[in-house]
Order: structure tokens, then sequence, then C-alpha cells
């Protein structure tokens, strides 16, 4: 994506189920556990450079003694900074008392990241400050271990209003009105009802309270808290749960907007927000990597016992295609298939748009994170063209010449690395004018790879969001080659509706293809239709988010694809750039064929897949209207 947004977050989850002489013994050391969450998080690394943070459970630890820590970092370097420290602690402990390296339990009792249930989590902020305190891990802590929750996720809710007020009317006093903090206290307020709940029970029976700590341990229902806590929410979460006592959790979003994947054999059970990192760091094939089904939890009882429950009615699975077009890694066997499909099935138009002339074009791509489905176009294009051949060789059958032969084999298209973004340029000019200069040389182009005036320039992209970078960088770079004509392919269909299930595009305003409908409004004598658009809004605002309607979506109803399609080229054109531009972007239909198991596409098409997210997109189009530079949740 050649413009950049924030987006997502990672977690890691790892419960050791074996004891940590088994891995001592069997792996060469009792930090097998901190080990592997450190490769997870670095595996995935994509989903989150704003901060990280990472915590150590440890089991039958005596009273007095720490049993659970916590290291977050929100530096330009999270991962690094944190594994860092623990590393420098675990040597100074080495230099100084070796002897303790000798016995596991040892370890675990002096260091603070030997242990056996972990939790780690990447953040991506998209919204709040970069601060330690919004890095997760969060805790709410209590002397009761079974009442102390760590929470971290990969999450975004739309009714934190809503939520926020129950937490109100239920007594507590909330300290700030943002999804994490709600999340952590609801789960926390069913938390104390169902420990209060077993206190009573266990004291009728004539227990002790010390008696009682150990039976709520192994009878907790975390399936039931979670049910109660879970029932109003209304939004996109994958979330990675520890309770003080032991047990462990995972829980995604009943639509499966966010995703979730686990692993467990004798040795270990683990969860994380993408699947190929379970591979890489377990070296265990796809098939047995299960996806969490939305609606369930994945629960992990401290004596071992693991189980995959329903908390919550399930819906219609929409999950997220942006998770597959652009955020996810490319290393995932399933993914890079799909990215590559895509590149594939937006081939005839590319074709179209150039008139079917291979023979003066040249094929590249913007920026490296398309270069997959760059290979796709590369695939389909070869096709073509040996389809051509065929056809050429056949009409002329005995007639061909040795030299028509070759002049039909040297049929093909041509393909070149034409621009280069430079990850080591760094803006630290302060004053605009000086830095949009800087800004608009990040890219750098190859030159001599076109023939100027002859062959047609055509860049894949794999999503376009504002066109910014285009306008003021990529465009005025590539017009410097001289080529006939600049055609840029969008892999992704246009982007026209705000996110706000955890992607940073809150604000419909930034979007290119919804500024240029409004543009082709006003152009064609419709400008009433903004209007009346705003006014069923207004008309909306007060209504329960089960009863809006998306209106916004009227914007786009009078004009095609195409037309919208060209009305960004001419706005993302700069005045200076005298090469002709057009712009390709995948059809919705091509998106649900490449990637069939994440059908989410409300980015694309206004189809929410939570009341929710037709309140936001009204609220941000109103925020347009009223010319409000802020969030719509």
């Amino acid at each position: 994506m050649s413009d950049s947004i924030k987006h997502e977050c990672g977690i890691a989850l790892i419960r050791l189920l074996k004891p940590l002489e088994y891995f001592a013994e069997k792996y060469g050391t009792a930090m097998y556990g901190i080990n592997k969450i450190c490769l997870l998080m670095e595996k995935q690394f994509n989903r989150g450079q704003d901060g990280a943070g990472v915590a150590c459970l440890k089991y039958n630890i005596n009273p007095g003694n720490k049993y659970l820590s916590r290291l977050r970092s929100a530096s330009s370097t999270p991962i690094k900074d944190i594994f860092e420290e623990i590393s420098k602690e675990t040597q100074t402990y080495k230099d100084e008392n070796p002897e303790i390296f000798e016995s596991p339990e040892k370890m675990k009792e002096k260091l603070r990241f030997c242990g056996e249930l972990f939790l780690g989590h990447l953040r991506y902020g998209t919204y709040g400050k970069n601060e330690i305190e919004n890095c997760h891990p969060l805790i709410r802590e209590n002397n009761w271990p079974s009442k102390s929750l760590l929470l971290a996720g990969n999450f975004n809710l739309t009714n934190v209003d809503e939520l926020f007020e129950l937490l109100v009317s239920i007594g507590q006093h909330p300290n700030e009105k943002k999804d994490t903090g709600t999340i952590l206290e609801k789960i926390g307020h069913f938390l104390d009802e169902e420990n209060e709940h077993l206190v009573t029970k266990y004291k009728s029976e004539g227990y002790s309270n010390k008696e009682i700590s150990g039976l709520i341990a192994d009878n907790i229902d975390v399936q039931e808290v979670l049910k109660s806590a879970c029932k109003r929410w209304d939004g996109a979460y994958s979330m990675a749960g520890i309770l003080g006592h032991g047990d462990s959790f995972v829980i995604r979003d009943p639509s499966g907007i966010r995703p979730a994947f686990y692993y467990h054999d004798d040795e270990i059970a683990v969860a994380t927000s993408e699947r190929a990192p379970i591979q890489t760091a377990f070296n265990v094939e796809k098939e047995k990597i299960k996806e969490l089904e939305p609606g369930h939890v994945l629960l992990i009882k401290k004596n071992g016992v693991i189980s995959e429950l329903p908390f919550i009615k399930k819906q219609k699975k929409l999950s997220c295609s942006f998770e597959r077009i652009y955020f996810s890694r490319g290393s995932d066997q399933d993914i890079y298939k799909e990215r590559k499909m895509l590149g594939r099935l937006i081939t005839p138009q590319v074709l179209k748009s150039i008139n079917y002339d291979i023979e003066n074009t040249v094929f590249s791509y913007i920026p490296n994170t398309s270069e997959v489905c760059f290979y796709g176009m590369q695939q389909e294009l070869n096709s073509y063209c040996d389809k051509i051949k065929k056809q050429k060789i056949l009409a002329q059958k005995d007639k061909i010449s040795r030299a028509g032969l070759e002049k039909i084999f040297n049929f093909y298209p041509r393909y070149e690395k034409i621009a280069v973004k430079d990850v080591k340029l760094r803006t630290f000019i302060t004053q605009d004018i000086s830095r949009d200069n800087m800004v608009a040389h990040v890219y750098d182009i190859t030159y001599g790879t076109i023939r100027k005036g002859i062959d047609t320039l055509v860049a894949i992209d794999d999503s376009i969001v504002r066109g910014t970078t285009l306008k003021e960088s990529i465009l005025k770079i590539l017009d410097r080659l001289g080529s006939k004509e600049i055609v840029i392919v969008s892999s992704a269909p246009q982007i026209r509706y705000p996110d706000c299930y955890g992607i940073d595009m809150a604000k419909i305003g930034d979007f290119i293809a919804f500024r240029a409908a409004v543009e082709l409004l006003k152009q064609t004598g419709q400008k009433y239709i903004i209007d009346n658009i705003y006014n069923k809004c207004k008309e909306q605002e007060a209504y329960p988010k089960e009863k809006i309607v998306n209106h916004v979506k009227e914007i786009y109803r009078p004009f095609s694809v195409q037309e919208i399609s060209d009305k960004i080229a001419e706005m993302i054109t700069p005045p200076e750039v005298k090469t002709k531009v057009k712009f390709v972007y995948q059809k919705i239909e091509n998106l649900h064929t490449a990637c069939p198991n994440n059908t989410g596409d409300w980015y694309f098409t206004g189809n929410y897949p939570t009341p929710g997210g037709n309140k936001v997109v009204n609220k941000a189009y109103i925020n347009y209207i009223e010319r409000k530079n802020e969030r719509a949740y």
C-alpha cells in the first residue's frame, strides 16, 4: 500500500503443558517459553510497531513471591528493548549466581520471565497516544489470584459509550472511556461475580478460606464469565487473557472479523493472530493449526485441559478482507496464493486498459508489498501471450518461416522494477515546504527502463486509500520516465467507507474515492444528494444502532466504478505531471473469488457486519459535512 495507515494488533499466547525440567532437559533451557514468545512476536512484527508487551505467570509459587510479571515498551524498537532487558536480567543472575541455573525451579523462583504461561502483544495504535500506559497486556490486579486478569487484544468496539454507561449503572467508576479499559472492567466485573458466587457456595459447604481459593481455581467457569461480559459488545476482537490462578483463554468475535489461530500437542498450547508464525516457531504443518471459530473461546485450564467452546451467538462469518490483501504476512501459504490470485484476476481489466498492446507496455509494481500480486499478474500475462503465440502458429501452420517463428516466440511481456522505496530516507526537516520536497523523494526510479513516448507503464499497488503518496511523490517520479501513459492498478476495489474495527481509516473525507464521488455530484448538478444524505444521517443520529441505515451508499449510486476511477485519476494527477494517468480497480466479485474465506468487504461496499458500523459511517459523514476533524467512534 503506497499510503501508510495504521492497523491491527498482534497477540501471542503460550502455555507449557510439561514441567520446566522437561524443557530444560529436551531443549536445553528452562527459558523455552519466553524464547518462543519472543519468536512469535518477531514473526508478527508487521502487526504492530507502536509498542509491545509481554507477561509471564508462574504456577505454584509460594505466597509472598511474585507469581506474575509484565514488561512493556513504547519505544521505536519495542520488541528488541523488551527482550534485551529480559536477556540482560537473565545474564546478570547467571554471572552472579550460576548455581541457580542448575535447577529450573530455582530459575523460576528468581527470574521474572521463567514460568509456564506467557502472553505477548504488539500494538498499532488506532486511538490514543503511543504511551506505555496504552500498551498491552493490561492488568487488573487483586490479592485473590482468581480475580486478577491480564488482557491483550486486537480489537475495536463501536459502542464504548454504551458499555461505559452500563459499568456506571452497576456502581463502577471507570477511569477512562476507552474500549481497552472498558473491556477489562467488563470482564473483571463478571469475574468478581463468579468468584463471589463460588465463595458463597463453598463457605456454605464448610470449606476454609484457604481451601476455597484452590476450589475456585479448579472450578471457575471462564466460559460463563465471558458469556456475561461480551453480550453487549459491538465490534471486532480477538483477545487473549490470563487469570491469576492459571487459566487462560482466547476469544474471537461472533463474525470472525479479527483472526485467531491455535495449536496444541502434549508439550505446549499456543495461539496467535496469524498462522504462519506458529508454523515457523514450532515447525508444524499448516493442517495441524486450527482457526478459532467465530464466537468461540479457546480455554486452557490450569490443569492442562484444552477446549474450544461457544461463548456468544455466532453470526455470519465476515472475516476482514484487508487481513488477506495487505496486513497479514504473505508467507502464509493461503495468503500468498490469494494475493497472487488478486493479480491474476485483475489482468483482463489491465489488458483492456492498454488496448492489449503488450509489445509497447512495461509492467511493474509499487510498493514492495504489492510484489506478490504482481507475480499473479505476471503469470496471467504470460498465459495470455502463450495463447496468442499458439493461435499465430496454428494460423500459419506449414507456411511459417524460422524468422516468423522467432518473431512469434519473442512476443512476451516486459517486466521491470520501476520504483524503489528508499527506506533509509528520514525526514527531520520541520518546515512544511522543505519537508514536502523530501517526502516527494521517498521513492526512487530505475532510469532507462521505458522508451520515452512509446511505452505505457503499468504499476500495480495493493490498495489505494487516500492517494496522497501517489499525488505527492510516486506520480511525479514516474512522470520523469517519459512514458506515453501511466496505468495505476489497485489489486483491491475502491475504498469508499471508514473502518471501525481496528484499522485506522475512520475519517471518510480521507478517501480519494469518496472525494471523487462528491466532486462528480457537484459537477453534474446533483449537490442536493450530498445535502439529503446529511439530513437523513442527522435524523438517525439519536437512533439505537440497531435501527440505523447506511445512507452514505447513496453518494456512489449515480456513478459507475469507471467514472469514479477516471475522476480519481484527474484529482490525483499533479498539474506538473504531463503523462496521461489511468486507474484500474479490482472488482468486488474478484476479491471474493480470491479470498473466499474472508468476505468482509465493508470498506468497499458499506455492508458492515455489526449495527455499530452503520452508526459509525453515518457519524463520519456528519463530521465531514460539519467539517469536524475527528473520529466517528
